[in-house]
């Protein structure tokens, strides 16, 4: 090898030490300077931790806890463990100035007539306008009846009805329209039924504390939103409640439950874990309400098919184990009204695998599917004691005979 390529594989080499050398160069000032902006930044979030009373961790210290150790915990504290899938202790709801205040009973009523006078087609609306013609015939009645029928009113009340207003001189002899009118409001609310006890057992005088209400019905019927709904209706009037989520087959039904009570500073028992036991949550609810001292205890349930008997026996097992703690004072269950006839199957079911004392009708005021009221109650012999009439927080309102056949009359 020559002079020339000696030097050139020299001058090669050389280069390539002084591009590796620059480089390591400032890859290492790189890091350097990284480190001290970590540096700078671990110092000043620990100052700021030291600043709210966190310890070195980052974390808060627990509700209900000082520096010496953990303190007496309130109703929505975290305590005790539980085997896996137990039920966890009420979770705290949101901060007191997250959360409003709930629309009172009475304002409830006024929105029940209002939202039926404006639903499509009530049926009542139809009826008067076949009975205030001048000539009533045969085809006019059968209308009558196919109105009740495709109201679900039912064939029995439907005939019944109809009977009761051929009989009645005021139908046929009447020309005045609001005569008839006052004549069919009193026809239908004696359908109806007045004389139901529609008042729920936690409002009676003298009842139980913790008052338990068990809510059941298939899925798709609004059930774990009706009773998100019943605790905004007793928290508008002045009284404390638990919830427990007890649809532990549902993924989203605990977390649903708990963003309705954190509205209204209702804490959720709930169980962290997806398909655990739920009579192990309502137990755990009933236990955590008694020692709390709340007014009312709310249990969602799961819905999945009534036909299935496992869901049945699961049910008959949280009323069980509930009652080892508390009297179970009431089971609502909660129908669709737009369902109409089909939803008497689910209630014939659920009636006798749990027992029911009351019925929930949601989405009445978006069909003419109102007579349902009628139908229910009497294959059931229960009340209808609540119905919900919107997709609003405050739109679940106690049930008025009254009320609603003004409403399904057009008179908001």
């Amino acid at each position: 090898m020559d002079t020339k390529s000696i030097i050139a594989v020299v001058a090669v080499v050389v280069l390539i030490l002084v591009v590796a050398g620059i480089w390591f160069f400032l890859s290492r000032r790189r890091e350097s300077g990284l480190q001290r902006t970590q540096e700078a930044e671990d110092q000043e979030g620990s100052s700021s931790r030291e600043g709210r009373g966190q310890g070195p961790s980052g974390r808060e210290p627990l509700q209900g806890q000082t520096e010496g150790g953990a303190g007496a915990q309130g109703p929505s504290a975290r305590s005790g463990s539980a085997g896996e899938g137990a039920a966890q202790p009420a979770r705290p709801p949101q901060s007191a100035s997250a959360v409003v205040t709930p629309a009172t009973p009475a304002s409830r009523l006024t929105r029940l007539r209002a939202r039926l006078a404006k639903s499509p087609n009530p049926f009542g609306k139809a009826l008067f306008s076949i009975l205030t013609k001048d000539h009533l015939d045969e085809s006019d009645w059968e209308d009558v009846e196919d109105t009740l029928l495709m109201a679900d009113v039912g064939a029995e009340a439907s005939g019944q009805l109809v009977d009761d207003l051929r009989s009645d001189a005021r139908v046929t002899g009447e020309k005045d329209p609001a005569a008839v009118k006052a004549m069919l409001r009193e026809k239908l609310i004696a359908l109806v039924d007045p004389s139901m006890d529609r008042s729920l057992a936690a409002d009676r005088q003298g009842a139980a504390k913790p008052s338990v209400i068990i809510m059941v019905g298939v899925n798709g019927t609004g059930k774990t939103t009706t009773a998100g709904k019943l605790a905004r209706l007793f928290v508008g009037a002045g009284k404390s409640v638990i919830m427990a989520a007890a649809d532990t087959f549902r993924a989203a039904a605990a977390d649903q439950l708990e963003t309705w009570g954190s509205k209204v500073g209702v804490p959720v028992v709930r169980s962290d874990r997806e398909g655990a036991d739920p009579a192990s949550v309502a137990f755990e609810a009933s236990r955590k309400a008694q020692e709390c001292g709340a007014d009312i205890l709310i249990v969602d349930t799961a819905g999945r098919l009534q036909n299935k008997a496992n869901l049945m026996d699961q049910l008959g097992k949280i009323r069980r184990v509930v009652e080892k703690n508390l009297p179970v004072d009431e089971v609502l269950l909660v129908l669709d009204a737009t369902t109409g006839q089909n939803g008497m199957t689910q209630a014939r079911v659920f009636a006798e695998a749990i027992g029911i004392t009351g019925i929930v009708l949601t989405k009445l005021d978006g069909s003419a599917k109102g007579g349902i009221v009628i139908s229910v109650q009497r294959e059931l012999g229960v009340p209808v004691k609540l119905v919900g009439v919107g997709e609003g927080p405050d739109d679940l309102s106690p049930f008025n005979p009254e009320s609603f056949v003004d409403g399904i009359l057009g008179e908001g």
